[in-house]
């Protein structure tokens, strides 16, 4: 049924329970895991690319090292049970990259976590998730998460 399963992550908690569901379809459906890091293109270009003055890395290097680091231990954890994985980070605005990559690598099903965020925080940013959800030409698997902020 599903021979492509995606799982957009951004490193958070709130990204654990959907790291188990994702692995566990895709070991269910023999499919490939692919697995996706956003460098957020806002985030970056709020910063100056210059290095910090303390002399530590810009915001662009900061933001790659977490995002293999996060690629790196779901690939990790895919692994010990049998799945094979792909990564890929990318740079861009989130939501419009995963619905790019969705189309481009003809993914059958997305696995996503969703914080439980306030009202207020939702209508003022609202959600990647959300915007994935709606959009998304494959269907998308939510799962929730109990953190908030």
């Amino acid at each position: 049924m599903y021979d492509r399963v995606l799982l957009p992550t951004d490193g958070s908690e709130g990204v654990d329970r959907a790291i188990d569901h994702a692995i566990d379809a895709a070991d269910r459906y023999d499919a490939t895991l692919h697995v996706l890091y956003i460098v957020d293109s806002d985030i970056v270009n709020a910063y100056s690319g210059d290095e910090f003055v303390d002399g530590s890395e810009g915001a662009s290097e900061t933001l790659e090292d977490r995002g293999r680091a996060a690629l790196d231990e779901v690939a990790s954890h895919a692994a010990d049970a049998g799945v094979d994985t792909v990564t890929d980070l990318v740079y861009g605005v989130p939501h419009e990259e995963i619905l790019a990559y969705i189309d481009n690598e003809d993914i059958d099903l997305t696995v996503m976590g969703s914080k439980t965020r306030s009202g207020d925080y939702r209508r003022m940013l609202g959600s990647v998730t959300e915007r994935v959800s709606r959009r998304s030409t494959a269907p998308v698997s939510i799962v929730k998460t109990t953190v908030s902020e």
